[in-house]
């Protein structure tokens, strides 16, 4: 049974020209656990894009990963240590199984950022 299955998914994404591009599909799940969805794409979508969003501070930290098809690439991505924003596009069959791995926290960064907030708001008092 497995290996029909595995035949059929390979014959599937093997034939694109036969069939339209196949994207994993989520909106804002809390990792990539909460996007194991396909989504068909349209004859006018061109690229499967996974959009990363971080924010952390102190023990708070938050994510939200949305994937699935679009027309146009809006690659990019930026980073400041305490928000993280990226958006990642591939262009074939499932090919965006992975977040957008291009953004990743830097702990050094975030604790820079901290650091500079409290010499910012306290630093008049600390002396």
């Amino acid at each position: 049974m497995k290996a029909a299955a595995a035949i059929l998914l390979a014959a599937l994404l093997g034939a694109q020209g036969a069939f339209s591009l196949v994207c994993w599909w989520c909106d804002g799940a809390e990792s990539n656990w909460g996007c194991w969805r396909w989504q068909w794409c349209s004859d006018s979508d061109n690229y499967c894009a996974t959009t990363y969003m971080g924010a952390g501070i102190g023990g708070y930290s938050s994510q939200s990963i949305s994937k699935g098809c679009v027309p146009i690439c809006p690659h990019g991505g930026v980073n400041i240590g305490v928000l993280a924003a990226s958006v990642k596009c591939c262009t074939s069959s499932l090919c965006n199984v992975s977040g957008a791995s291009s953004v990743k926290s830097n702990y050094l960064i975030l604790a820079a950022g901290i650091l500079a907030s409290f010499f910012y708001l306290f630093g008049g008092r600390l002396e």
